[in-house]
């Protein structure tokens, strides 16, 4: 278990076993863990056999089950202490992710953030205030924390694909157009992609608009 670091970062190496040229670090929801997410990977290495797939463990116990890891707690749901908590996790998200760049000798532009619902948050959230761009970001069934934020804090500026099922009964479809406006109003290019029918969870549409957006990010 952990509480405040990262004790668990899972790998699936390049499949073309040379060097990885590009890392695609996956980051889970609230009461997941990193091996849940890293099922993603095996859909796009096929077809992306020079990227690396990451996954970590949340730097949190969940607090609300024995089990699995979170970013920041939802046991008090006022947003001002959410954005406290996310600003302690991205932290310690930032870290990782240079230290990540440094170990595998990959440029920030060659590092794409993918998040689901909690994951999301932080990979908007970090991928927008990074001192240096990265390759992108992908946020599926998410939203934007503290978007009015954003023209005081924004640093760099990576194309953004957000995808959201209109069934999500978790995290509220809505926010998809709220976090588009607000990127949009802030100079950053996303895409958007509505799935029909699709609860709080990830389609086989959604798994196609993301293999294309990082083979659009990462050429080569």
């Amino acid at each position: 278990m952990t509480d405040g670091a990262f004790t668990n970062v899972l790998m699936l190496p390049p499949q073309d076993e040379t060097p990885p040229t590009a890392a695609v670090l996956l980051l889970h929801g609230v009461g997941s863990n990193g091996e849940d997410l890293l099922g993603l990977a095996p859909f796009w290495a096929k077809d992306m056999p020079h990227v690396a797939f990451i996954s970590p463990d949340a730097p949190f116990n969940y607090d609300m089950a024995p089990m699995g890891f979170q970013w920041f707690s939802l046991r008090d749901r006022v947003e001002s202490r959410i954005v406290e908590e996310v600003k302690i996790s991205a932290k310690l998200l930032d870290e990782l992710i240079d230290t990540i760049m440094e170990r595998l000798s990959i440029p920030a532009d060659r590092v794409v953030l993918v998040g689901f619902s909690q994951g999301t948050m932080m990979a908007l959230h970090v991928g927008l205030r990074r001192e240096h761009g990265i390759g992108g970001v992908i946020g599926y069934a998410g939203r934007l924390i503290n978007p009015g934020a954003l023209p005081a804090e924004i640093k760099v500026k990576p194309p953004v694909l957000l995808v959201h099922g209109d069934a999500d009964p978790v995290v509220p479809f809505d926010s998809l157009a709220l976090a588009k406006a607000a990127l949009d109003a802030n100079g950053v290019e996303a895409k958007t992609l509505a799935c029909p029918g699709v609860g709080h969870s990830i389609d086989e549409a959604g798994l196609d608009a993301g293999l294309a957006f990082l083979k659009e990010v990462l050429p080569g």
